[in-house]
Order: structure tokens, then sequence, then C-alpha cells
């Protein structure tokens, strides 16, 4: 949110008379990207969306990731989220950035700072085996300022340890739904709770699950309203829109 703060402030203090039109509109020009090349590091984002930029780190360099973050943090950006980066790269990349490295659900946050913590996101899990997706969506959540609660290992094979948290279920403005095998957990959250649902299939499981393939369809086809589905094994994909969830409702109150 720093970008939208940024230009919000700007135009108060124009509407001031505290910093000429003039002067304002040169802000505004040199602040859309900048272009290093191998990436165009969009400043505008957070403007436009809410949120800076975030770095997909497969298939970058540990060079390249730096230079993107570097940059950011050079205009303000803080938390910034770097997604799908190994552990080889992120070591790299934390002699060039400050940077907070978390190896499980290889997720980096370069020039860590102050998080708020608005709302309720509850991100729950079929397995242990899912924590790795599971954990990517809500350190993605918790990096753009919302409170998370993790329920890991509440799978329908024993579905008692998922109902024994019906009140903190019951309290989030939106759940996240991470499980493989069969998807199951999905329906049965949908089932229970007012609150949008978002289920995350992922490649867990024995052969027939087809790399997260079954728990995919399960998902799309559950008889429970209210749940979306994202692509397998996308964490970062669920805790944005988990996040877009809970401060929308956030704005109401």
């Amino acid at each position: 949110m720093d970008e939208k703060r940024t230009m919000l402030q700007l135009l108060r203090e124009v509407a001031a008379g505290t910093v000429a039109p003039e002067e304002a509109l040169l802000k505004v020009k040199e602040a859309p990207f900048e272009d290093l090349g191998y990436a165009k590091v969009d400043f505008h984002r957070g403007v436009r969306q809410g949120t800076a930029e975030v770095i997909y780190g497969a298939g970058k360099t540990p060079e390249q990731i730096a230079g993107i973050a570097r940059k950011m943090g050079e205009r303000g950006c803080r938390n910034i989220l770097i997604t799908r980066m190994e552990e080889a790269a992120a070591d790299r990349v934390a002699q060039a950035v400050p940077l907070d490295y978390h190896p499980e659900a290889r997720l980096g946050l370069a020039f860590p700072g102050e998080q708020a913590r608005r709302g309720t996101i509850v991100v729950a899990t079929g397995g242990t085996s899912d924590i790795p997706v599971a954990e990517e969506a809500a350190l993605t959540a918790e990096a753009m300022g919302n409170a998370v609660t993790r329920l890991y290992d509440v799978g329908v094979a024993g579905l008692h340890r998922l109902l024994a948290h019906l009140d903190t279920l019951m309290s989030a403005r939106c759940v996240v739904a991470v499980a493989g095998m069969e998807g199951a957990l999905a329906s049965v959250i949908g089932g229970l709770v007012d609150c949008p649902v978002i289920a995350v299939p992922t490649s867990v499981g024995y052969g027939a699950s087809f790399g997260g393939l079954s728990a995919l369809l399960s998902m799309l086809n559950s008889c429970a309203s209210g749940c979306s589905v994202v692509n397998i094994d996308n964490g970062f994909g669920a805790g944005f829109l988990a996040s877009r969830i809970n401060q929308m409702e956030g704005l109401e109150e």
C-alpha cells in the first residue's frame, strides 16, 4: 500500500498548497516504471492494485532478483514478496538486499518492515504435506497486511480435528483450504462457513491423483456454494486473493 499512500499524500499536499501542481506532475511522470533491460519495474502497481509488484523468482538469476528488489527498495517499497525462490538463490540475494527467507514456502521478503494485521484469514490444510503451499499463502497474506490463523492437518480423514476449530472458522472473513488427494477439505469447509472459501489443490497424493489434477477437479465441482479455486500448488494466488477479500471487508467497517 506504500505507493498508494504516497500518491494520496502528494495530492493532499497539492490541495493544501504546500506542493506546486507542476512539482506534483513531475513526481507522477517519474513514477510509472523503470527499465532495467531484463525487467521493467512497475512502480505504479501499488497505486493501481493496492500492493507493490511481486517478484516471481523461478527462472530469474539471483542478480536479476536482487536488482529488481533493490530498485523497488530505493523507491520506498517494503515487504517486497519474492515467490518460488530456491534457498541457494536466496543466499545470494540476501548478500545484496535485506531479506527474510522462508525455505519451506520458497518465499522471500525483501526490505522487511512493519506489517499491519487486519481482519482474519484462516489458512487450513488437509495434511502436513500440504503445509509448504499453505505457508506460501499465509506468508503472502501476512506480507499484505492481514492477520492469519493457521489450522494445519485438519483433513477429512479425521474430521473431528476440523470440527474442534469451528469457532475459528466461523469468525474468519475468508478461508484458504489447501488440500491434495481428493481435495474434499474445501467442500467441507464451504458447507460450514458464511465467508468466501478459496480452494487450493496441491500435487500431494498417490498415483491416480495425477499431480493434483484429481484435487483440482474435485474442488471445481464442489457442491458447497461460495468456493473459488486457484491453480495447483498456487499458494501465492490464494493468499493474494484472500487479502483482497479480507481488506474489502475491512473497508466496510
